[in-house]
């Protein structure tokens, strides 16, 4: 978990709330997260509320976590700034 910063896991997944200035900085993150995880072809579950979007990452073929979602977590870290 240490090389996630601001990650946890919660129920099998690895969760993180990220808040931003308004709806449109939420939205444009979000925006970015799909383009990535489109790349990579592993997709989070997302939840957007006003100005804080939770991300999940889970391998549910795998069955839990994988290097994909840590990955896919990091890259998450950068693209939210």
């Amino acid at each position: 978990m240490s090389t996630v910063s601001g990650w946890r896991r919660q129920r099998g997944q690895l969760t993180r709330l990220f808040e931003f200035k308004d709806f449109v900085d939420a939205l444009k993150f979000v925006q970015r997260v799909g383009r990535a995880a489109e790349r990579f072809q592993h997709h989070p579950d997302i939840d957007i509320r006003w100005n804080k979007v939770v991300l999940r990452w889970v391998t549910h073929d795998a069955g839990g976590l994988t290097a994909r979602d840590f990955e896919m977590a990091r890259r998450c870290n950068r693209l939210a700034g």
